[in-house]
C-alpha cells in the first residue's frame, strides 16, 4: 500500500482578513478554519500522517488549541514555517522520509476539502507523478493596461483556477524544490516548481466550493456553504 503524507501549510498572517488573529485560527461556525481542514485529513484513511507547518510563535497554541483539542492524531510534527509559502513547504518537506510515497500539499485555509478529492489526488499522483485539482473560470477575463484601459479580452477556454491539495510522488516534489533552489526560481504554487523542472503536471476536477478563505468576504461565503450542508428538519 502506498504511504501518503499531507503537508498542511498554515503560515499566513491574515492581514487581508482584517481580523485580530491569523486567518487560519478564525472560527468558522465556532470551529477554527485550520481545525476544520485538519479534521478532513484526519478522517481520510488514505492519508497516513500529517506535517503541519505553522508560524514558530504559534506552535504551542496550535498544538494545544487545534491539534489536541480537536483530536488530530495524525499530526506527528508541527514544523516552523518560512518567510514565504514556498519556504514553508520546503520546511515541511524536510520531515518527509523514504517511506513516504505520495506527498500532498494543502492550504490550511481550504476547509471544504473532501476525502473524495484527497483520495482522487493520491490515485492520480501515483499514476502520473504530479496532479492538481482545477475548476473552470466562468467570468470574462480582460488584460488591463497601466492606464486602466482594456488591452484585450483573454480566451478563457483553456484557463482554470488551481486548488489544493496538490499531490506528487515524493521524488518529483523533492527534486522540484531542489531544482528551484539551484535556479533561484520562485513559484506561486508547488506545481509551478514541477513545471519549471520540465515535468508535466496533470489536472483533475476540483469542486467550486473548495475555496481558500483569505478575506472577510470569503468568510461570509464559507458560513453560507456550511449552512448549505446543515441537515434540515
Amino acid at each position: 500500500m502506498l504511504q501518503s503524507v499531507a503537508i498542511i501549510v498554515a503560515g499566513g498572517s491574515g492581514k487581508r482578513m482584517m481580523h485580530d488573529r491569523p486567518k487560519q485560527y478564525v472560527p468558522l461556525s465556532g470551529i477554527p478554519i485550520l481545525a476544520r481542514t485538519l479534521i478532513v485529513f484526519e478522517k481520510t484513511s488514505s492519508v497516513h500522517r500529517i506535517i503541519l507547518v505553522a508560524p514558530g510563535a504559534d506552535r504551542t497554541y496550535v498544538k494545544d488549541e487545534i491539534v489536541e483539542k480537536y483530536h488530530i492524531r495524525k499530526v506527528q510534527q508541527i514544523q516552523t514555517g518560512g518567510a514565504t509559502r514556498q519556504d514553508s513547504v520546503r520546511e515541511g518537506l524536510k520531515l518527509i522520509n523514504d517511506g513516504d510515497d505520495i506527498v500532498l500539499v494543502h492550504d490550511g485555509v481550504r476547509p471544504f476539502i473532501t476525502s473524495e478529492l484527497i483520495e482522487h489526488s493520491i490515485r492520480e499522483a501515483a499514476r502520473n507523478g504530479a496532479v492538481v485539482p482545477v475548476a473552470p473560470i466562468t467570468d470574462t477575463i480582460k488584460m488591463i493596461g497601466e492606464d486602466g484601459a482594456v488591452h484585450h479580452t483573454i480566451d478563457r477556454a483553456g484557463l482554470r483556477l488551481v486548488q489544493t491539495p496538490q499531490a506528487f510522488m515524493r521524488k518529483i516534489i523533492s527534486e522540484a524544490f531542489d531544482h528551484a533552489d539551484r535556479t533561484g526560481f520562485s513559484g506561486t504554487d508547488d506545481a509551478s516548481l514541477v513545471e519549471h523542472m520540465g515535468v508535466p503536471v496533470w489536472t483533475i476536477p476540483g469542486p467550486p466550493w473548495n475555496i481558500k478563505i483569505t478575506t472577510p468576504e470569503d468568510l461570509v461565503l464559507a458560513e453560507l456553504l456550511l449552512k448549505r450542508d446543515e441537515p434540515t428538519t
